[in-house]
């Protein structure tokens, strides 16, 4: 686990406090908005950002990394509403809607959704199975941000509706702050600057400008605990559990490629591991204390880098301030402009493109150009599990039919003995050739099959060598095994009587000096 002391802050306390308050103002319309698609009050989302932060940022696998309600998991439950609403008959469904309850009994579901994804991705983290994430090719991970760069900047579009010229001079002026100032001085993080000034005329100046507080209402009180209300029966767990375990995915893979992402810009690695249990403890509490699962965010994490907040105490920082807006700041941050947010995340979304994979793509195998452009598409237009699952399997689909080949290289021993010396794995995509190598009508009485310099993969290769070695037995020939390393014998052996070889390596003696 990591040094939570020695990670507690960053680079300096000044960078990690002026960097939260500039990541907690960045989430509240986020916050909002997601809760707003999921259907449910923005104070759910507000919850979330709060208590999965805290935690997160506290025992979290990478110091500096924010998390909050997110739109990856938004998108997921919304589709838990729907069946919800599906489910209910049209007489109930009118008593909910009239009486103002829907999104309160919706909730429900996403609050035990939340708890039962948390204690999966607990599960993940426990068992240790956070490595996986090395499974993601380096193309499906270039694909993944640009994809989240793009949707960043397109998430940003549905607040200029209804909006005049002044907000697109706001927001431009945001992103010249943003760019420019960091010339001038890094005492005060740009962001920060841009929100003050910003703010400072649009207030003073009373332009006509969409604020925060036109969002929504989001003054409340702190989270209380409570168990959620759903009669829990087998058709609710049968409802909730599809949800859950796809929450329990999007967010983890989310969390672990943006810490993948942090990892390259601060140049220390996070643990995968520990990022899995610190996200499941958030999500149990938020399910237990009103709010809905999130994970980490890659838009405020890299706002939060690049203004220095390196250390946990930049996500502390954000999450109690955030918490303090809705207790008793609201009214000061509802003044504030949503030009200067829009600013500051299409600035957001500018630093998170991999621009240089542009320069990339042109030396990429096509089938990592491919692997590029689909997980790019996918993450824009549909989800961005759905996108990095598919960059996997197109990337293993291709190492197979790259390595679908077995060669080899034939010898006599003697009249009567011939060799087979493989090169390359024998596994389910490359029998077909295994068998192609052999003259079993020609071949000698005696055959030696050597895998020196070749490896059996798996259950596929094993039935490859059962196979020849019966076809041979079958002509009166005899065949026998050289060179096996322990894991391939172990897999011969694990087999058990579906495989029947026998093996002969040659023991080599030492010339010793007397």
């Amino acid at each position: 686990m990591l040094n939570i002391k020695n990670t507690f802050i960053g680079q300096s306390v000044k960078s990690d406090v002026l960097s939260g308050i500039v990541v907690a103002i960045a989430l509240v319309p986020e916050a909002i908005a997601f809760s707003i698609i999921a259907g449910v009050s923005p104070l759910v989302g507000l919850y979330t950002a709060f208590i999965l932060g805290l935690i997160t940022a506290l025992v979290g696998g990478k110091a500096g990394m924010i998390s909050g309600a997110t739109g990856a998991i938004a998108v997921v439950l919304v589709g838990l509403g729907i069946e919800v609403k599906e489910s209910l008959s049209p007489e109930m469904l009118q008593q909910l809607s009239t009486n103002g309850e829907l999104s309160t009994y919706i909730l429900q579901y996403i609050l035990v959704a939340t708890i039962i994804a948390g204690i999966i991705q607990v599960s993940i983290g426990v068992f240790k199975l956070g490595k996986l994430i090395r499974l993601v090719p380096q193309p499906a991970m270039y694909g993944f941000v640009n994809g989240l760069a793009i949707v960043i900047a397109m998430a940003q579009f549905p607040l200029f509706e209804g909006e005049n010229w002044i907000m697109y001079v706001l927001v431009a002026a945001t992103m010249i702050i943003v760019k420019f100032f960091p010339k001038i001085s890094t005492a005060i993080p740009s962001g920060l600057v841009a929100i003050i000034v910003i703010s400072a005329v649009v207030i003073s100046m009373d332009l006509d400008t969409k604020r925060v507080g036109d969002l929504a209402n989001i003054s409340g009180n702190l989270p209380s605990f409570g168990i959620p209300t759903l009669h829990i029966t087998m058709e609710s767990i049968i409802t909730v559990l599809p949800y859950s375990i796809l929450v329990a995915l999007v967010g983890l893979i989310e969390s672990l490629l943006t810490l993948s992402v942090l990892d390259e810009m601060g140049g220390k690695r996070g643990s995968g591991n520990q990022e899995c249990i610190a996200q499941g403890s958030g999500n149990i509490v938020c399910g237990f204390f009103g709010g809905m699962a999130g994970c980490a965010m890659i838009g405020q994490s890299i706002i939060n880098f690049s203004n220095g907040g390196w250390g946990r105490l930049s996500g502390v920082t954000a999450a109690l301030l955030l918490i303090s807006f809705v207790v008793s700041l609201s009214s000061y941050i509802a003044m504030i402009p949503v030009a200067v947010l829009v600013g500051i995340m299409f600035m957001v979304s500018i630093g998170t493109f991999e621009w240089e994979s542009g320069n990339r793509i042109r030396f990429m195998p096509n089938s990592d150009k491919f692997v590029l452009v689909t997980v790019t598409v996918i993450t824009i237009f549909a989800d961005l599990a759905i996108a990095v699952i598919t960059g996997i399997i197109i990337s293993a689909l291709v190492f197979a039919w790259n390595h679908s080949k077995v060669r080899s290289r034939t010898y006599r021993e003697n009249e009567n003995t011939k060799v087979y010396e493989f090169d390359g794995p024998l596994f389910f995509g490359s029998t077909t050739s295994f068998f192609e190598l052999f003259d079993t009508k020609h071949d000698p009485e005696n055959i030696v099959l050597d895998f020196k310099n070749a490896r059996v993969m798996d259950i596929s290769g094993v039935e490859a060598i059962d196979n020849i070695t019966k076809k041979y037995a079958d002509m009166g020939k005899k065949l026998v095994i050289r060179h096996l390393s322990k894991d391939c014998k172990q897999i011969l052996k694990d087999a058990g009587p579906f495989c029947t070889y026998e093996e002969d390596d040659p023991n080599y003696k030492v010339a010793i000096d007397y």
